[in-house]
């Protein structure tokens, strides 16, 4: 558990070399439980996509792949995380197909209802204000637009690793929500259409909602 408590920091905001080794780490460890959450997504080829908390960038490989003539745009407000999500992605970088830049969840750099996808895969706990950030990126998103939220863990799982951070939230900052409490923030942010699937033996979590479409 010490070391858990030692990298939550780093996990939170990579720094350093430590966090340039972390990073890399989570690109890998993480492309499992996006894939899944990506799966219960509806993603055009002509899309405009924004990865908010976007760490090492593989997931804006991913998404740019789905997007083949759309533009996937990456923000993330750890520079280590920009730094080495721009070397994973510098092809589509250069082809003018992928965007990334430093910036927070509290104020997006971006104009309102500007994507057609925003995704947030193993972020939102923490954020400082996750009702907040919800509401951020409700505003740029287009009317009809659609959130994608994926993380490998939820309060009430049942798997090793959500029990520890349960544990160890009042002390790391870390913040967990049960299924229950994800789609009520969901819907104080004013998205519609709220989903949430669970990979119950693996912890996982998809959290789907829409900015209500022009009437």
């Amino acid at each position: 558990m010490a070391n858990a408590k030692k990298s939550l920091p780093q996990c939170q905001k990579p720094s350093g070399w430590i966090g340039r080794l972390i990073v890399w780490n989570m690109n890998s460890r993480h492309s499992t439980v996006t894939d899944w959450g990506l799966s219960h997504a509806s993603i055009n080829k002509t899309d405009r996509i924004l990865d908010v908390g976007c760490g090492g960038g593989r997931t804006i490989g991913k998404l740019a792949a789905m997007a083949s003539e759309g533009k996937v745009y990456g923000v993330d407000y750890s520079a280590v995380s920009v730094s080495i999500a721009r070397k994973v992605n510098a092809a589509s970088i250069a082809q003018g197909r992928v965007g990334i830049c430093k910036g927070s969840v509290s104020e997006l750099p971006f104009q309102a209802s500007r994507f057609d996808l925003v995704t947030a895969v193993e972020t939102h706990f923490w954020w400082p204000d996750v009702l907040a950030g919800l509401r951020e990126i409700e505003r740029i998103l287009k009317q009809g637009g659609t959130f994608v939220l994926i993380a490998e863990i939820y309060k009430g799982a049942q798997t090793r690793m959500a029990k520890l951070v349960e544990q160890m939230a009042s002390r790391s900052g870390i913040k967990v929500f049960t299924p229950e409490e994800h789609h009520q923030l969901l819907a104080d942010a004013g998205f519609t259409g709220i989903q949430i699937s669970k990979e119950e033996s693996k912890g996982w979590i998809c959290a789907i909602g829409r900015k209500v479409p022009a009437r």
